[in-house]
């Protein structure tokens, strides 16, 4: 019997504004900002629709972070335009 993995997660892909944004936080930036994108990567839904477009905007007010994304049709993948620590 195989073990209860849990829901299946996106790939998640950073596209290079976001990462140009990466290089410039702190550590600790980084490790609140990697526990928001793995929340996505499990659910994609979390973050409110951005009106006319196919993105998402999501924000975490505990951890202080913000993650633009969008989320391919298969929701296979999840694609990181802009992140802020």
């Amino acid at each position: 019997m195989s073990p209860d993995r849990g829901p299946r997660r996106a790939r998640v892909v950073i596209v290079e504004p976001a990462l140009s944004q990466l290089e410039k936080l702190t550590a600790s930036e980084t490790h609140r900002l990697d526990r928001a994108i793995v929340a996505i990567s499990v659910n994609p839904d979390l973050g409110t629709p951005v009106p006319d477009t196919l993105l998402r905007d999501y924000t975490d007010d505990i951890d202080a972070v913000r993650v633009v994304y969008y989320v391919t049709a298969l929701r296979t993948l999840t694609i990181v335009a802009y992140v802020e620590a």
